[in-house]
């Protein structure tokens, strides 16, 4: 099931992947390197995320540098080695509450900016930019009288009636998801959404004041081998897994049927080479939704790891967290058009590979 770059060469020989210790970094390096390019990987190993610290055992022979993004001397000396970067490191995730908005500000803005300040120093002027589904907050809605409309904003009272589909904000019907395309309205509903948006933001005006290329990976629910677990910032499937595995029924919060695009990281390693092997528009920033197309409910994904697991079948609770969206479910189609990208790995095969996966050793408190 790795993930395969068919008729294309790597156009950037030497790429310094951030993050590249990471869940879908070090996936990305070894792609790379499968396809013939030279990887530096710098990840500062924090602790949220690796727990003690320890360069993993999965990154092999790559050459790793540990160290941080907001170090401008080190990046300096990296970057004058390489053609290209890959820009992974970020904290993620749903996070804890907004006590974590520092660490996301400092880790994913402020180091982006000092990348972007190092690049442009060292002349360089392809990246390749790790975004997230989260810049769209909700999906897009269309309502049966007053067409596409964004959704009224989650009613509390709802919630603790089980009611949980959007609602149009001129007459109150519930309204149906629709694919969110790359032009749909940005409205980021989390600290980290934010911090992801502020990347782009960033990358955007490089591009324009350097005339470089930035293609925006905005990654929709990726999971597969080297995930984190045990920590808050794990994504879901982690977690599913998780509790399985301690033969827990996974617990499932609103009704189980918000939709979502579950995507494996090999997949995703593979749009980002393809990505580092196309061209780009100089002076500007590229979105690309980075999705397997497939959308499926979050209840589904319980059931299907359940089953992989031979555990027990998931719970469903109701209620929902602040920050949480009913519905985003991806346009694949720019992927396709512009990169040649289409997803490899379907539902069922991934859940099933992943229910024995090997994930990221936990994180103890």
């Amino acid at each position: 099931m790795r993930g395969r770059v068919r008729g294309h060469s790597v156009a950037a020989v030497r790429v310094l992947v951030t993050g590249g210790a990471g869940f879908i970094g070090s996936h990305i390096a070894d792609l790379l390197t499968e396809s013939g390019a030279e990887v530096v990987l710098l990840d500062n190993l924090l602790p949220t995320a690796h727990g003690a610290g320890d360069p993993p055992g999965y990154l092999g022979s790559h050459r790793f540098v540990r160290g941080d993004v907001t170090d401008a001397g080190l990046l300096g000396e990296l970057l004058s080695e390489v053609d290209a970067v890959c820009h992974q490191a970020a904290v993620v995730g749903h996070g804890i509450d907004p006590s974590d908005a520092p660490s996301y500000a400092l880790n994913n803005d402020y180091g982006t900016a000092v990348l972007l300040a190092g690049m442009h120093a060292a002349g360089l002027t392809r990246l390749v930019l790790a975004s997230s589904m989260v810049v769209y907050g909700e999906g897009r809605y269309t309502c049966a009288e007053h067409g596409i409309v964004p959704p009224s904003p989650r009613r509390q009272s709802d919630v603790d009636a089980g009611r949980f589909e959007p609602r149009c904000g001129t007459c109150d019907r519930e309204l149906d998801s629709l694919l969110v395309p790359e032009d749909a309205p940005l409205l980021p509903r989390s600290t980290y959404a934010a911090t992801k948006l502020a990347q782009e933001h960033l990358a955007e005006a490089w591009a324009r004041q350097t005339g470089g290329t930035v293609w925006a990976m905005r990654y929709h629910n990726v999971y597969g081998p080297r995930m984190p677990q045990n920590t808050p910032y794990a994504g879901v499937a982690s977690l599913f897994r998780s509790a399985l595995l301690r033969g827990e029924q996974p617990t499932v919060l609103e009704d189980g049927a918000q939709r979502r695009d579950f995507v494996h990281v090999h997949d995703v390693a593979r749009a980002n080479v393809l990505a580092l092997s196309a061209e780009g528009t100089p002076g500007e920033l590229t979105p690309v939704n980075v999705c397997s197309g497939e959308p499926h409910t979050v209840g589904e994904l319980a059931a299907e790891l359940a089953r992989a697991c031979d555990g027990p079948a998931p719970r469903i609770v109701g209620g929902a967290r602040p920050a949480d969206v009913r519905h985003v479910v991806a346009d694949p189609a720019r992927a396709t058009e512009l990169l040649g990208f289409t997803a490899e790995t379907g539902f069922a095969e991934g859940m099933t590979a992943f229910a024995t996966a090997r994930l990221r050793d936990p994180v103890t408190p």
